[in-house]
């Protein structure tokens, strides 16, 4: 098996972060759930407020991406990094669907998506160094954030957009199941106060993302 230098695994995920904030550089290897389901009728402010949902979406999966990749350059995890690389292609598959549907809502994904994804691809690393049980505690209270904000879109979201809610469902599944995984793999449970301040980014965040 090939060993790779640290030049060579900086080059990788280089790449990899340009096609993750690169619009429509990053392709599923899933067949969209919303493909299922025929465009409905829906007014001007529905689809503006579905896409406002759906663009911070598509961030948060940016900033999955971010983290996975820069826990894969600082932690071990040798127990589970099949499990690890098997998430964070499904959070390809996640991008790629959000992004597609903002697109076909009429509005675009964020402007602000290489800062996010620069301090994200920060925690990651920072995780990764500080021990893989803190590194999975990350993943585990990121994806429980997750699924608690995709609850709350699929509640927003005008029921009469089924292709949206086809795509929130199974995102909110795929995450359940990344939580589970670093869970059973060992994640420690964070301080109080880096949740709290984890909350009050992702606030931030998804604040600055409805509109920009």
């Amino acid at each position: 098996m090939r060993r790779y230098s640290l030049i060579d695994r900086l080059i990788t995920e280089a790449d990899k972060a340009l096609r993750t904030v690169t619009p429509q550089a990053m392709h599923a290897q899933r067949a969209n759930p919303a493909g299922e389901h025929s465009e409905a009728t829906l007014s001007a402010e529905d689809r503006r407020h579905a896409a406002g949902l759906m663009r911070i979406n598509h961030t948060g999966e940016v900033c999955a991406q971010a983290l996975y990749q820069g826990q894969a350059l600082t932690a071990r995890l040798p127990d589970v990094r099949e499990e690890m690389e098997r998430a964070a292609r499904e959070e390809e598959d996640h991008l790629a669907w959000c992004e597609q549907r903002v697109t076909e809502l009429g509005s675009h994904t964020s402007y602000l998506n290489p800062l996010w994804y620069g301090l994200s691809f920060g925690i990651g690393a920072a995780a990764g160094l500080a021990g893989d049980k803190w590194s999975l505690g990350f993943v585990a209270e990121t994806e429980k954030q997750v699924c608690s904000h995709l609850q709350g879109h699929m509640e927003r979201v005008t029921a009469q957009d089924e292709k949206t809610h086809a795509i929130l469902k199974q995102m909110h599944y795929d995450e359940a199941q990344h939580m589970q995984m670093a869970q059973r793999a060992g994640a420690a449970e964070l301080p109080p106060p880096v949740r709290t301040l984890m909350t009050l980014t992702a606030k931030l965040m998804t604040t600055l993302t409805y509109r920009l």
